[in-house]
């Protein structure tokens, strides 16, 4: 396979920077799960190729195993040869959307509910209203097998509904800087009050905060699916709403969020009206992690007997933020904290992976529940809407009531010294 011989759909020039070492394989969840070479990077990478240049069809049994894959990356984290995996997954996928016709429920999970609804908060808010009356009437056992599991992510109650305030005053002297919260689609919905806890944090540590009107999804649903041309109008969307100049950096609280916002340059590169503004804005993205420093804040003490933190893929693996989160959960924990087994492995949710892929999903939702268990822990930290929802119902399942399952916004903020009134 020549890579300057290529016409398809793939940049092959980065996929034949794979050297087929291996050394990628014992951190993919699905080839860990399974030991099927198919379900490996380096056995993705050689079906993208083939299928690239045509020696196999692209067809509904050969985008199977691009399909299972959860796009954790973990595999760029580990790889000698720099491979930009995620890139070529997004191309592939975007390849399939326009040559393999999907099944109907497949193509309801993607198109019509993450898509059309999961992206567009007022959408998902009216689609919400009936799923929170069931589980509060308690019916959930007249809800047909197939939507039980989505239903499970489903919190009773609505969060707090008061809109987020654009703020500027900070707790702390001196002042840092102005900052700016990426408020998203998935967590303006559903973790409103994570959203305050983030800036409380902020606040605390010596940022004005402000809330852009204007802003939408982030793309990450849209690109997660290879829909890139819909990723685009969503980052072309939020560079509009965000006056990156005067602002010492833009705010992200979820992971798979972040690493979508970080790579803006790439995804406009060929956007000559766009593109300067997309490197200007990835370069002052920060997750909130990298805007906190642990000694600057002198926290409560943690009442915990036990915390442990679990890694969000795309905050370990895309974007290599390990530390810093971690760091600062044992701040506040102390001798509390302990390290969770493969604290980094996925634990199923990407996106709307464990929707569309739910027998996977829920294979190694059973393995990091597992984890969780094994360290008797009290709390579990991350940084995910989705790893926090996904764990939260593998405990669930597990018929474990006393393990807590927090976004380290909230985590962090209830040890806050000081009540900022937001």
């Amino acid at each position: 396979m020549n890579p300057e011989r290529s016409t398809g759909f793939l940049d092959t020039l980065k996929a034949s920077a794979c050297i087929h070492c291996g050394l990628c394989l014992a951190s993919c969840p699905t080839y860990v799960e399974t030991g099927d070479e198919n379900l490996s990077p380096r056995g993705r990478i050689y079906l993208m190729r083939a299928m690239d240049k045509g020696v196999i069809p692209t067809t509904q049994k050969s985008a199977r195993a691009i399909d299972s894959c959860l796009g954790c990356r973990a595999c760029e984290a580990v790889c000698p040869s720099g491979v930009h995996y995620g890139q070529l997954l997004e191309e592939t996928r975007e390849h399939l959307n326009r040559s393999v016709q999907r099944g109907w429920k497949e193509t309801l999970l993607t198109k019509v509910f993450v898509e059309g609804i999961l992206a567009h908060p007022e959408r998902m808010e009216i689609a919400l209203t009936p799923a929170r009356w069931i589980k509060q009437a308690g019916l959930e056992r007249f809800v047909p097998a197939a939507l039980r599991e989505p239903l499970s992510f489903v919190d009773k109650t609505r969060p707090n509904e008061q809109s987020l305030p654009a703020l500027s005053h900070t707790t702390r002297a001196p002042k840092l800087g102005t900052v700016a919260l990426v408020a998203g689609c998935v967590m303006d919905v559903m973790f409103r009050e994570t959203h305050r806890s983030t800036i409380r944090l902020l606040l605390a540590a010596g940022y004005d905060v402000v809330v852009p009107q204007g802003q939408g999804c982030c793309g990450a649903l849209f690109s997660h699916n290879g829909n890139m041309a819909e990723a685009r109008r969503c980052a072309i969307k939020n560079l509009a709403a965000f006056n990156v100049s005067n602002l010492e950096a833009v705010v992200i609280n979820a992971a798979g969020c972040g690493s979508t916002l970080k790579d803006y340059g790439p995804l406009l590169a060929q956007d000559p009206q766009w593109a300067p503004s997309a490197r200007a804005f990835s370069i002052k993205t920060r997750d909130l992690s990298e805007m906190l420093e642990p000694e600057s804040i002198d926290w409560r003490p943690s009442r915990f007997r036990k915390v442990t933190y679990q890694d969000a893929c795309h905050l370990a693996h895309a974007q290599r933020i390990t530390l810093a989160p971690r760091n600062l959960v044992k701040r506040v924990a102390g001798d509390a904290y302990v390290e969770m087994p493969e604290s980094d492995l996925c634990c199923g949710s990407a996106g709307s992976y464990n929707l569309t892929q739910p027998e996977m999903a829920g294979r190694l939702r059973r393995r990091k529940t597992g984890n969780i268990l094994s360290t008797n822990t009290e709390v579990v930290v991350t940084s995910n809407p989705g790893c926090l929802l996904q764990m939260r119902a593998g405990l669930q399942a597990a018929k474990n009531s006393t393990t807590q399952v927090l976004h380290i916004a909230d985590f962090l903020a209830a040890h806050l010294p000081v009540e900022t009134g937001i």
